[in-house]
């Protein structure tokens, strides 16, 4: 038998909805706590109980442990499929297909921001701070949880804002958008450059235990540092990667040496402290301005419900 809905992983945490039998003559209680450790050929789940015993269960006689509580209360959050379909005011296309490294074979990777009701704050069960889906291969942000990540330079959410490929715009979108300087700080050094030394740590030790890297990652980790460069040096952030496309590519077919993709990732890491110490970016983003706009943003979503 199929199982209906998404999977879930072995490893899951799960609450009992029913009580079943626990498959030593025993009764594991409605409200047990456990993980799922396997399926059964039915398509039940076998479900490890906390205090060891075992039992079966079908999908939808067990709860996520997070939302068990919730659930049984009555207290149900907003819809994040609902949100994102119906108040969604800003998406663009990310990934390959905006970098200018796409091939045939790439996905279509959206990204987007919807605001929820300012009532649904006001509630037990609060809106989700982000939605994967409703569609494949797109993912969105509560507008609040996005302005907070994209503050800290967060260099996914910089991107989306700086994408070539919008999808959608609403006027408030269009806000955003002329928001986005406000987004732009020294804060950019330490999320693009920090983050790719540590990747790279990993990837070296990939490197010497399998022979090679994941080539398509250290691909886009170069390419982070090439569109940090230019954030650094010159105050505004380029996703395109321009003319280092054929070179970035190679990288990816794991048609360069490892040697030349290190030289080629110090130099750029070189580059953004120099760029760093002439760079036109403030300190630190304007966040009065961004908390501002995301005042008035709540004060007209009144009603909205």
């Amino acid at each position: 038998m199929a199982i209906e809905g998404p999977q879930l992983p072995v490893g899951t945490q799960v609450v009992l909805r029913v009580a079943g039998p626990d498959g030593v003559g025993g009764t594991a209680q409605r409200g047990a706590t456990g993980r799922i450790s396997g399926v059964t050929a039915d398509g039940r789940y076998d479900v490890r109980l906390v205090d060891g015993r075992s039992t079966t269960a079908r999908r939808d006689q067990l709860s996520l442990r997070t939302a068990y509580q919730s659930e049984a209360i009555g207290v149900e959050a907003p819809d994040g499929d609902v949100l994102v379909r119906e108040r969604t005011i800003y998406a663009a296309v990310v990934g390959s297909r905006a970098f200018g490294l796409d091939t045939d074979a790439s996905d279509t990777d959206t990204r987007g921001v919807y605001v929820a009701p300012t009532e649904a704050f006001w509630s037990l069960a609060k809106p989700p701070t982000h939605v994967d889906g409703p569609e494949p291969e797109w993912f969105s942000w509560e507008v609040e949880r996005f302005c907070e990540l994209a503050l800290k330079a967060n260099p996914n959410l910089l991107e989306v804002l700086h994408s070539p490929l919008v999808v959608i715009s609403t006027p408030l979108g269009d806000e955003l958008i002329e928001l986005r300087a406000a987004f732009l700080s020294q804060l950019a050094y330490q999320t693009y450059s920090g983050y790719v030394l540590s990747q790279f740590k990993k990837l070296e030790a990939d490197f010497r235990r399998d022979g090679a890297p994941k080539w398509k990652h250290v691909m886009h980790l170069i390419r982070l540092l090439l569109s940090a460069r230019t954030l650094l040096a010159e105050g505004r952030l380029v996703v395109d990667v321009g003319d280092d496309r054929e070179r970035l590519l190679a990288v990816k077919a794991g048609a360069l040496p490892w040697e030349e993709v290190e030289r080629w990732r110090l130099d750029l890491h070189q580059e953004l402290d120099r760029a760093l110490q002439r760079t036109v970016l403030p300190a630190t983003p304007d966040v009065a301005t961004v908390n501002s706009w995301l005042q008035s943003v709540r004060r007209r979503s009144l009603g909205d419900a």
